[in-house]
C-alpha cells in the first residue's frame, strides 16, 4: 500500500502529459474544490485512504479474463468514494490504452451525444492527452456534435472519475462523451466502433437521488439486478432510477453483444457515508468481463480490411480494373474461422443489395467474397449492380455470432427477451424462415412492430409472433462500413 501511496505522490508531482501539443485546448477541471480536494497531495492521500478501505472488503474477480467496462458513480469523494474505490481496484494490473468515458448531461440540454474538442483534461493529478482520433471518428456520425461550451465549463459528471483512473493506469489517452436523450442501443453502435483489446469503457452514474435510505436500498437493489442481468429499456424508462440510465444501458448492449459477465463490486449511498439518511443517493460499482481469447473479436482494422475485400471482389467481378486489395488480410488468423456473414450494399442511403449467410462452414474471408458477389448481383428484389453505382456505393460487412435459441412463453414474454439494437432475430415455422440484423431496429425500433415485418417478410401473417408456435433465435454482430 505505501509503493501505492507514493506512485500517487509521483504522479500528482509528475503530471503526465502525454502527446499533448505544446499549444493545446486543455480542459480545465471544474469540480476539484468542491467535488474533490484540488490540492494535488490531498487528493493523494484521500484516494489512497479510500483504497486502503476498499481493499478490506473487496470481492474476487476474474484476474485471468479481460476487463471490458466499469460503472463508477460521480458524486462528491466523500460520498461516493469508496464505491468509486472498489471499482478503481478493477484495473489493478491492468493495461489500457484508450478510456471512453460516457456520462450524462446534468446542465447544458444537449439533445444528441457530445465529444470533446479539447486536445487534454487537467486534474489535480496531471493532463490527460484527448484520444482526438477517436473523437473524431464518433463525430462522423450523426449521434454526436462536439461538447458545447455550456457543458465544459460546467458538467463534472466525466471529471470526478478520472483522478481513480490516473491512479492506476499509465499513459491512456482519454475519449469523454456525454449523453444526451439517445437511444442505448444506437449509441452502442457507435460505441463499438472504436473499441478494442486495448480500450476501456466506463459509464459514470449514480444510482436513485433523494429517497430515504431504506427505499433507495431496495429501489438501487432492483436496478443493480437488471444491471446483473443485462435488462435493458428498463433503466431508460424509469429515469429515476440513475442519472446515467443512457451509459449503462449503452454498456448492457455491447455485453450482450459481446458477452461480457458484470461483477458486482460495491453499492453504497451517502447515508452510508458522509450524508443524512432522510434523502440519499444510490451509488454502484460494477465490472464486466470478457473471454480470455480476445483473437475472436474482429478489430477495426480487420475490418476494414473486409470492407475493402467485398469492394475489390465486386469490383473485379464487374470487369472494374479498380480498388485495392486489402493487403495482409489472407495472414490474419481470425478471419479464416467459420462464421455467419452479410453484406449490405446501399446508394444514397438507399437499400441496393444484401445477402449473407446465418452459420457458414466457410471462412469469414470465404464468406465476405461469395455474398459481395451475391449482393452484386444475384439479390432478386434488385437488378444486377452496374459499374457506374458500384462506384457510388457504400459497402457493410456484417460478421455474426452463433445464433441461440430464445426460449419465451408468449408474446409478452418475447418482448421483454429481445435488446432493441444488439439482436438479430430469426423467425421460423415449417418452412417459413426470415432474419433481420441488428441494424433494422434503426428503421423498426418497436420491438412488437419489427417482429411484424419480420414475419412478412417470412411469408407469415404479420401478427404471427402473437399467436405463438414460433422458433425464435437471436445473434449479434460486428458491424463495418466505408464508402470508399
Amino acid at each position: 500500500m505505501r509503493l501505492f501511496a507514493a506512485y500517487l505522490l509521483l504522479l500528482c508531482l509528475v503530471p503526465a502529459t502525454g502527446d499533448v501539443p505544446a499549444r493545446a485546448d486543455i480542459r480545465q477541471p471544474v469540480a476539484a474544490g468542491t467535488f474533490y480536494p484540488a490540492d494535488p497531495e490531498a487528493l493523494s492521500r484521500l484516494i489512497t485512504d479510500l483504497t486502503r478501505q476498499a481493499e478490506k472488503t473487496a470481492v474476487k474477480t476474474p484476474a485471468e479474463k479481460p476487463l471490458c467496462a466499469l460503472i463508477l458513480p460521480h458524486a462528491g469523494y466523500v460520498y461516493s468514494g469508496l464505491t468509486a474505490a472498489h471499482g478503481a481496484l478493477a484495473l489493478k494490473n491492468r493495461r489500457f490504452k484508450r478510456v471512453v468515458v460516457m456520462a450524462p448531461d446534468h446542465c447544458a440540454g444537449i439533445g444528441q451525444c457530445a465529444v470533446t474538442g479539447a486536445d487534454a483534461c487537467r486534474t489535480p493529478i496531471g493532463i490527460i492527452p484527448v484520444g482526438t482520433k477517436t473523437a473524431a471518428r464518433l463525430k462522423q456520425s450523426k449521434l454526436f456534435v462536439t461538447t458545447p461550451p455550456a457543458s465544459e465549463n460546467r458538467e463534472h459528471a466525466v471529471e470526478v472519475v478520472l483522478p481513480f483512473l490516473q491512479a492506476w493506469l499509465k499513459d491512456f489517452s482519454l475519449v469523454p462523451v456525454i449523453t444526451g436523450p439517445v437511444a442505448p442501443q444506437r449509441l452502442a453502435g457507435t460505441i463499438d466502433s472504436v473499441l478494442d483489446e486495448t480500450t476501456l469503457l466506463v459509464a459514470s452514474s449514480d444510482l436513485s437521488h433523494y429517497l430515504s435510505q431504506a427505499r433507495a436500498r431496495e429501489k438501487d437493489r432492483e436496478t443493480i439486478n437488471m444491471i446483473l442481468q443485462g435488462r435493458t429499456g428498463s433503466l431508460v424508462s424509469e429515469p429515476d432510477r440513475a442519472c446515467g440510465a443512457i451509459p449503462i444501458e449503452t454498456v448492457l448492449h455491447l455485453a450482450k453483444r459481446h458477452n461480457w459477465q458484470p461483477v458486482l463490486l460495491h453499492y453504497s449511498n451517502s447515508g452510508d457515508t458522509a450524508g443524512p439518511t432522510d434523502r440519499v443517493v444510490g451509488y454502484a460499482a460494477v465490472a464486466f468481463y470478457g473471454e480470455t481469447d480476445m483473437t475472436k473479436r474482429i478489430t477495426q482494422k480487420q475490418g476494414k480490411a473486409l470492407v475493402a475485400l467485398a469492394r475489390k471482389t465486386i469490383f473485379d467481378r464487374l470487369g472494374m480494373d479498380e480498388g485495392e486489395a486489402p493487403e495482409g488480410i489472407e495472414n490474419e488468423k481470425v478471419l479464416h474461422t467459420p462464421c455467419g456473414t452479410f453484406v449490405t450494399l446501399t446508394l444514397d442511403g438507399e437499400l441496393r443489395g444484401c445477402i449473407g449467410s446465418l452459420t457458414s462452414d466457410d471462412s469469414i474471408l470465404e464468406g465476405v467474397r461469395r455474398n459481395a458477389i451475391n449482393a452484386a448481383l444475384y439479390d432478386p428484389r434488385f437488378s444486377p449492380l452496374t459499374q457506374e453505382e458500384a462506384r457510388r456505393m457504400a459497402v457493410e460487412v456484417s460478421v455474426l455470432t452463433e445464433p441461440q435459441p430464445l426460449a419465451y412463453k408468449d408474446a409478452k414474454d418475447l418482448l421483454s427477451k429481445l435488446s432493441p439494437g444488439t439482436d438479430g432475430v430469426i423467425l421460423k415455422k415449417g418452412l417459413f424462415k426470415a432474419t433481420f440484423l441488428p441494424q433494422v431496429w434503426d428503421q423498426l425500433p418497436d420491438a412488437g412492430e419489427f417482429l411484424s415485418h419480420l414475419c412478412a417478410k417470412a411469408g407469415l401473417p404479420e401478427n404471427a409472433w402473437e399467436q405463438g408456435g414460433l422458433e425464435v433465435s437471436t445473434y449479434q454482430v460486428q458491424s463495418f462500413e466505408g464508402t470508399e
